[in-house]
C-alpha cells in the first residue's frame, strides 16, 4: 500500500510541475527546470555508489554519455508509436538507454570495484574519458559533429515525462536504501573488513550499487538528448563528471535529500549569476560561484544535510518545539 501511494505521489507531484511549467514558465525556465530533473537524477544515483557505498567514482558523465547516444540512435531509426502516442516512445528510449548504461556499468565495475579509494576513481575517470574519445572518433553517432534533429520537444507531456523519471529514481533508491542491500550498503560503507567478516560479499554490493547508479545515470542521458535535441561528446567531459560529485558532496554524502538540493543550487546558481556579465562587463560568474562551493565547504564540510533526510530534519524541528 506504500509502495502504491509512492508512486501515486511521484505521479502527482510530476504532474503539477508539468502543468505549472508549461502555463506559467518562458522557455528559458523551462529548459532550466528540465536540468534540474536531470542533474537529480544523476546526483541521486551517484550518492547511492559514492555517499551509501563509500567508494568514490569520477566517471559518472561516461554512463550518461552511453545513455545519451543509445537513447538518440534509437530514437532516431526506431518509432514503436507515432501521432498522438509519440509521447509514450520517451519511456521506451529511457529504459532501454539506462539497461546500456547498467551493462557498461556492470562492465567496468567487474573488474575496477575490486580496488579501493583513489584507485576506483582514477579507473572511473580513465572510463568516462574512454567513452567521451570514442564517441569523438566514431562516425556512426557523428563523431565530433555529435547528433543532430533527435526526436522531443519541451511541452507538458515531456516535462511529465522528466519529472517522473527523476521522482522514479529518488523513491526506487529510497526504497532500496532501507532494504536489507542498503544495509549491505552501508556496511561497505563503515567497515568493508567487518563486512566480509559478516558474510557480505563486498564485491557483488559494489558492484550491484555501480550497475543500478550508472542505469538511472543513463536514463538522465535520455532525457538529456531528447531535451537538447541534439548530442556532442563536448557535453560529456570530465568537468560533467565534477559537476556532479559537488552537486553530491554539497548536498551531503549519504543523503538524498541534499543530493536534490545540491543539484538545484548548482543547476541555479550559475544561472543566477548570469546578469553579473552584463552588469559589469566582466565575467565574474564562475569566480562567485566557485567562491560561493568554498564558503559553502568551510562552513559545512559535511555538506548542506550531512546524511540526514527530510523526514529526519522534520523530527528534529518536532522536537525543538
Amino acid at each position: 500500500m506504500r509502495s502504491l501511494l509512492g508512486w501515486i505521489l511521484v505521479a502527482v507531484v510530476a504532474l503539477v510541475v508539468s502543468v505549472a511549467a508549461t502555463v506559467g514558465l518562458n522557455p528559458y525556465l523551462q529548459q532550466i527546470l528540465f536540468y534540474i530533473a536531470i542533474n537529480s537524477m544523476l546526483a541521486c544515483s551517484l550518492n547511492l555508489v559514492n555517499g551509501f557505498c563509500g567508494q568514490f567514482s569520477l566517471g559518472h558523465a561516461g554512463f550518461m554519455a552511453v545513455g545519451a547516444y543509445v537513447s538518440a540512435l534509437i530514437s532516431l531509426n526506431f518509432h514503436p508509436f507515432s501521432g498522438a502516442l509519440e509521447i509514450l516512445n520517451f519511456p521506451i528510449y529511457a529504459l532501454l538507454a539506462g539497461l546500456c548504461a547498467a551493462a557498461a556499468g556492470f562492465l567496468v565495475g567487474m573488474p575496477s570495484l575490486r580496488l579501493r579509494g583513489d584507485y576506483l576513481a582514477i579507473v572511473t575517470l580513465g572510463f568516462g574519458e574512454i567513452i567521451r574519445v570514442v564517441l569523438l572518433n566514431l562516425e556512426v553517432v557523428g563523431g565530433a559533429r555529435g547528433l543532430y534533429g533527435i526526436p522531443g520537444t519541451i511541452d507538458m507531456a515531456s516535462c511529465f515525462h522528466a519529472f517522473f523519471w527523476a521522482g522514479a529514481t529518488v523513491l526506487l533508491l529510497w526504497r532500496l536504501i532501507h532494504s536489507s542491500y542498503g544495509r549491505s550498503f552501508l556496511s561497505v560503507r563503515e567497515d568493508e573488513i567487518a563486512a566480509e567478516c559478516m558474510g557480505i560479499d563486498t564485491t557483488r554490493t559494489k558492484v550491484m550499487a555501480f550497475v543500478i547508479s550508472s542505469f538511472f545515470a543513463g536514463a538522465a542521458g535520455s532525457i538529456f538528448a531528447h531535451t537538447t535535441n541534439s548530442l556532442n561528446p563536448a557535453s560529456f567531459q570530465f568537468v560533467k563528471s565534477v559537476d556532479v560529485v559537488i552537486m553530491v558532496v554539497l548536498g551531503g554524502m549519504g543523503s538524498l535529500t541534499g543530493s536534490i538540493i545540491g543539484a538545484i543550487l548548482v543547476t541555479i546558481l550559475p544561472e543566477a549569476l548570469r546578469p553579473l556579465h552584463e552588469l559589469t562587463g566582466v565575467d565574474l560568474r564562475m569566480v562567485i560561484y566557485s567562491l560561493t562551493l568554498i564558503l559553502l565547504m568551510i562552513l559545512r564540510p559535511g555538506g548542506l544535510l550531512g546524511s540526514r533526510e527530510w523526514n529526519q530534519l522534520w523530527r528534529r524541528r518536532a522536537a525543538r518545539s
